[in-house]
């Protein structure tokens, strides 16, 4: 489920004409341009670097970088990208978004009521390097069994048409030292929106790069056949990737 919301309802999107487009629309339509945060429109950087290419996102490699494609087990279509690098985990998705605003004010306010019902649950919202970022704590048993916390920090990019969600795991959640390369690698995605007329909140469709093989995962509690992962590592070919921190708290239900 995409953000809780219902999906049976009907959405229906029409392109303006530009002499009917209001001021509003032309300042959304702008705004990958003048942010120099990222991540950025393919219409600003048509052609990046060393990026891989994922369908409607690219993802710079760096050196030990991990990069995982999450699969829905009931559809099997790829939901995320999921990057690693040591002790912190990246999760990245895309959406399409309205042409008239964003969505990340929707999405934080959607991500605090969601966890108002979760016992000891603490979200708060702070300034970061993309703006205004929400950071979650939920109890969480540790490896050994003793009390802990499963500490995701959420961030949110409006780009025109579209708006990407990454989501911060591990050290990065709460070291600004750690976070700094995979911020790094979040600022640098190219989003490709396409043209084509999608409903608000809807997934833009990933792909697997060209260097990966599909690789059987077992989850805690799951049948081994219970949905599968697409990974591609930067350095040595395609592997089993290590074990990724817990994961949080996510606007995206993945069954």
């Amino acid at each position: 489920m995409i953000f809780g919301r219902n999906r049976k309802v009907r959405h229906e999107q029409v392109s303006l004409p530009e002499e009917l487009l209001e001021e509003r629309d032309h300042e959304v339509a702008a705004l990958p341009e003048a942010a120099e945060t990222g991540p950025h429109d393919v219409a600003t950087r048509p052609d990046p670097a060393g990026a891989i290419d994922l369908g409607s996102l690219r993802v710079r490699a760096v050196q030990g970088m991990k990069l995982r494609l999450d699969v829905e087990d009931s559809t099997k279509r790829i939901v995320a990208a999921t990057i690693t690098l040591g002790r912190s985990a990246l999760q990245v998705q895309a959406f399409s978004a309205p042409r008239r605003a964003g969505l990340w004010d929707e999405v934080r306010e959607e991500l605090r009521d969601s966890l108002d019902t979760t016992p000891n649950a603490t979200v708060q919202e702070q300034a970061g390097r993309f703006g205004t970022e929400i950071l979650t704590r939920v109890p969480a048993a540790l490896p050994d069994g003793s009390p802990g916390w499963n500490v995701v920090r959420f961030v949110g990019v409006d780009g025109p048409r579209w708006f990407v969600r990454g989501a911060f795991q591990g050290e990065a959640a709460f070291q600004p030292d750690a976070a700094a390369q995979l911020e790094q690698v979040f600022s640098d995605i190219v989003v490709v929106r396409g043209d084509e007329p999608m409903p608000p909140r809807e997934l833009l469709p990933l792909r697997p790069p060209a260097n990966a093989r599909p690789v059987q995962r077992r989850r805690p509690g799951a049948a081994p056949d219970a949905g599968r992962d697409v990974l591609a590592d930067t350095e040595r070919g395609p592997q089993e990737a290590p074990a990724l921190p817990e994961r949080g708290p996510e606007i995206t239900e993945i069954r």
